[in-house]
């Protein structure tokens, strides 16, 4: 039946904008000719490749136009949210009647009456995991108790600054309070993602250097060196998310060369290169002496 509320949306619905587009994600989920479907802000805002609250707003809307409905005592799927599309329902039960009085030569039951609001059938719902609401929401949030074979609930959704009951999505423009400052910002597309000079080297990958041998090959000043220069060489790279700065902190750490030792031929007051005629090992005893300041048998 999601063809018949689909093009429902499509031909008498008088939305625009995000508001079509969500209620046709929603039209599109539904499961019979009662209208009704299953969807969660999350979801209706991967669909719509909207933001959740942009989703919000957009089904606010839509029930005050009385184009949708809020089932609160019912729920989906992973506690998700109950819908129901009225008028493409009322539209869906029309043509059923008309049909039926076709085939019974135009006679219909006396108790058919079109103005009447349909009783929901459950035992139809339950085969696609909507089921009636078993535990009770917060008294501050219960509008209206759990009624068997209900109609229509009015309850509108959350208004903004009540708290993202969607863990996982982003809510749009601050950061959720609940969440750590460090390493957690959002893009609009839902994933964490920091600047390289924002990303904090946290314990995880301190103790990997130290498990490695990083630590202890490079240092303490090393490390930090190490991780300056890496800063200093991705400040222009685009945003990430966190796991993949780390990934690439490690890589860098791991190619890093240890801190060079003193050339042994840059002793103070004396030349750099090898005096010549002088093999290596030489050279190296020379360099050894020179810096004890004694004579080496070359002055002269």
């Amino acid at each position: 039946m999601s063809i018949e509320a689909s093009e429902w949306v499509w031909e008498h619905s008088s939305s625009r904008g995000a508001a079509r587009l969500v209620l046709l994600s929603i039209a599109d989920r539904v499961t019979d000719n009662q209208c009704i479907a299953w969807a969660s802000l999350s979801s209706l805002a991967k669909r719509t490749r909207a933001s959740v609250s942009t989703v919000r707003e957009a089904v606010e809307r839509l029930i005050d136009a009385d184009e949708l409905e809020q089932l609160d005592d019912l729920v989906g799927p992973q506690r998700s949210t109950v819908y129901r599309l009225p008028f493409a329902a009322e539209a869906v039960a029309q043509a059923q009647r008309e049909q039926q009085e076709q085939e019974e030569g135009g006679e219909t039951a006396a108790s058919d009456d079109p103005a009447a609001p349909a009783k929901l059938q459950l035992s139809a719902l339950r085969r696609y995991g909507i089921r009636l609401r078993e535990v009770p929401e917060s008294p501050a949030r219960v509008r209206k108790p759990a009624v068997p074979e209900t109609g229509r609930s009015r309850r509108k959704p959350a208004r903004r600054g009540t708290g993202n009951r969607h863990p996982g999505v982003p809510e749009t423009g601050t950061q959720n309070r609940s969440e750590p400052d460090l390493n957690r910002r959002y893009s609009s597309s839902g994933a964490a993602v920091v600047a390289a000079a924002e990303w904090q080297v946290d314990p995880a990958a301190h103790a990997w250097a130290r498990q490695q041998g990083h630590l202890d090959r490079l240092g303490e000043q090393g490390l930090q060196a190490a991780d300056a220069k890496w800063r200093a060489h991705r400040a222009s790279f685009k945003p990430r998310s966190a796991d993949a700065w780390a990934a690439d902190w490690r890589s860098w750490v791991a190619r890093e060369h240890a801190p060079s030792r003193p050339n042994l031929y840059a002793v103070p007051g004396k030349s750099t290169a090898a005096p010549g005629g002088m093999t290596r090992a030489e050279a190296h005893t020379a360099a050894l002496l020179a810096a004890l300041d004694e004579p080496t048998g070359t002055e002269g």
